[in-house]
C-alpha cells in the first residue's frame, strides 16, 4: 500500500510533544516512578493470570492438568524467551531514539520488531512447535496422564501465541517510548478476557462443550489475540506515541540485525536461569525432606517471592526507559542518576515486603494451606533468607535494566551465568560431595547468588562504559522537540 492510498492518521500528540519530555528533563524519582507503578501492576496482572489458570483447571480438571499446564509452561516459556529477547533489543533502540525525538527511527523499529516476532511466531515456532510438542514432553519426563492434559495445551500455545507475542512487544515499545500506562490498561482488559473464557472454555458452558486443560490455552490465545488485533488497529491508525511508519513496509535487515544484536543476549540469559532453576530443583529433590522442601519452594519462592520480583522487573524497565531515553538525549550523567533512583526505590520495596518474610513468615505460609509442621519449618527458614535476598536481587535487577536500556545487553548474561548458575549450583554441589545437603545450604546458596549478582551488576554499570555504546539504524529522521 503507498502512503497515498493510506487512510488519514489521527496522532494524537502533536509533533512537538510526541514523547514526554519529563524524562529528560523533569524530576528523576517522577520520571521513574511514572514509568514504574503501571509495570509492576501489569507484571502483578500477569502473575494473577496465571494463578486463575491453575484455580479454574485444578478445580475442574484435578492436579494432573495442574501439572500439565507447570509442564507444558516450562517447556513454552524456554522456547518463546529467544523470540520474546527481540522486545529487549526493540526496547534499546526506541528508548535511545525516543529520548533524541527521532520519530521516524521509532517508527520504523517498531514495525520490524512487529514483523519478525509475527513471522517467528507464524513461520518457525507454531510448525516446529506443534509437531515437537510430543518430543519435548518426553524429554521433561512427563507422565502419561499429565502429557495427555498437556500436549494439546501445549500445541494450541505454540501456534497460537502469535498475540501474545504481539502485547508484549507493544508492552516494551510504548513503555521505552515513555507510556507504561497504555500497556498497564491493556493488561487488564486481556486478564479480563481471559478470564471469562477460561470461565467458559474449561468447565464447558451451555452449548460450548468443556476443553479441560485445553481451555486453558485456548482462553489465553483469545483475549491476547483480541487485544493485538486492537493493538495493530492503533499502530497503524495512529493516537499512540509509538506508530507503524506509512511507508517501507518490507523487512530491514539493518534494523532486524540490531534487534538480534542487542536483544539475543537476553533470550540466552533467559534460556541459561531457567537451566540453572531446573538444576537447582534437581538439588531440593535429592534432600531427605525432599517433598516438604519442594512443597515450601514452591510456595515461598515461585508464590511469594515474586511479589519481589513482580516490582523489581517493574523497576528495571523504567531504569531500562529512563536511562536508554537520557542517553538518547545526550545526558548520559542523568541516565546514571536515573539509575541509581531506580535501586534507591527497588530497595524500599523489597524491604518492605521482606519485613514480611521476616516477621509473619507461618502466617503466609498458612494462607496457601501449609500448615505441616516440616514443611513450615523449611519455608519459614527460607522466607526469612529471602527477606534479605531480595534487597540485593532488587538492586541486581535496577542495574540490570540500566545496563540493557543503555545497550549492554551482554553483560547481565555473563553476570547471570557467574550468579544464578555456577555460584549457587557450584555450592551446592560441593556441599553435597563433601557432606549432606539440607535445605538451609540450598537457601543460603541462592542468597549469595542474589548477592553475587547484586555486585557484579552495580560494578558493571558504574564502570560506565554503556556510555560509549553506539545505536543506530541509518535511514532517515524525524525528530520532535
Amino acid at each position: 500500500m503507498s502512503a497515498e492510498a493510506a487512510p488519514p492518521r489521527v496522532d494524537s500528540p502533536s509533533s512537538t510533544g510526541r514523547y514526554d519530555r519529563s524524562i529528560i528533563e523533569g524530576p528523576l524519582r517522577s520520571a521513574v516512578w511514572k514509568i514504574a507503578w503501571p509495570s509492576m501492576l501489569t507484571n502483578a496482572l500477569g502473575g494473577v493470570q496465571g494463578i486463575i489458570d491453575h484455580v479454574l483447571v485444578g478445580q475442574f480438571v484435578g492436579f494432573t492438568g495442574n501439572a500439565a499446564i507447570g509442564v507444558a509452561n516450562q517447556i513454552f516459556i524456554v522456547v518463546i524467551v529467544f523470540i520474546m529477547s527481540l522486545f529487549t533489543g526493540m526496547s534499546v533502540l526506541v528508548a535511545r531514539f525516543a529520548g533524541a525525538g527521532d520519530v521516524e527511527k521509532v517508527e520504523r523499529t517498531v514495525y520490524q520488531a512487529f514483523i519478525t516476532a509475527t513471522g517467528l511466531s507464524f513461520l518457525v515456532m507454531a510448525p516446529i512447535g506443534y509437531f515437537a510438542s510430543p518430543l519435548l514432553l518426553d524429554l521433561v519426563n512427563a507422565a502419561p496422564a499429565v502429557k495427555q492434559e498437556a500436549l494439546p495445551f501445549l500445541r494450541i500455545m505454540f501456534a497460537f501465541s502469535s498475540g501474545m507475542l504481539i502485547f508484549f512487544m507493544l508492552a516494551g515499545a510504548l513503555r521505552s517510548a515513555g507510556d507504561a500506562r497504555t500497556p498497564m490498561i491493556l493488561g487488564v482488559a486481556m486478564t479480563a478476557l481471559n478470564v471469562v473464557f477460561n470461565l467458559v472454555l474449561i468447565q464447558g458452558l451451555g452449548p460450548v462443550p468443556a476443553f479441560r486443560t485445553a481451555g486453558a490455552a485456548m482462553g489465553t490465545c483469545l483475549a491476547s489475540g483480541l487485544v493485538a488485533v486492537y493493538a495493530v488497529f492503533k499502530l497503524w491508525r495512529g493516537g499512540w506515541v509509538v506508530s507503524f511508519p506509512r511507508t517501507n513496509f518490507g523487512p530491514d535487515w539493518t534494523i532486524i540485525r540490531s534487534l538480534f544484536r542487542f536483544g539475543l543476549p537476553t533470550g540466552i540469559q533467559g534460556v541459561a536461569m531457567n537451566i540453572g532453576g531446573v538444576l537447582m530443583l534437581a538439588f531440593i529433590g535429592s534432600l531427605a525432606q525432599s517433598a516438604a522442601a519442594q512443597a515450601a519452594f514452591a510456595v515461598s519462592y515461585g508464590q511469594l517471592f515474586s511479589l519481589v520480583t513482580w516490582t523489581s522487573v517493574g523497576l528495571l524497565g523504567a531504569a531500562a526507559a529512563v536511562a536508554g531515553q537520557n542517553l538518547g538525549a545526550r545526558q548520559p550523567e542523568r541516565a546514571e542518576a536515573a539509575v541509581h533512583v531506580a535501586a534507591r526505590i527497588a530497595v524500599a520495596g523489597s524491604a518492605f515486603i521482606g519485613a514480611f518474610f521476616l516477621f509473619f513468615p507461618r502466617q503466609l505460609l498458612a494462607v496457601f494451606g501449609m500448615n505441616e509442621p516440616e514443611v513450615v519449618e523449611i519455608g519459614t527458614q527460607l522466607l526469612r533468607v529471602l527477606s534479605v535476598s531480595g534487597l540485593f536481587i532488587a538492586v541486581a535487577l535496577t542495574y540490570t535494566g540500566g545496563l540493557q536500556g543503555t545497550g549492554d545487553t551482554r553483560s547481565p548474561l555473563y553476570i547471570s551465568i557467574v550468579s544464578q548458575i555456577m555460584v549457587p549450583l557450584g555450592i551446592c554441589f560441593v556441599i553435597q560431595q563433601t557432606g549432606t545437603l539440607q535445605p538451609m545450604h540450598i537457601w543460603v546458596a541462592i542468597l549469595v547468588g542474589h548477592m553475587t549478582r547484586c555486585a557484579l551488576s552495580m560494578l558493571r554499570f558504574n564502570q560506565g562504559k554503556w556510555r560509549g555504546i553506539a545505536v543506530d539504524i541509518g535511514g532517515p529522521s524525524r525528530r520532535v522537540g
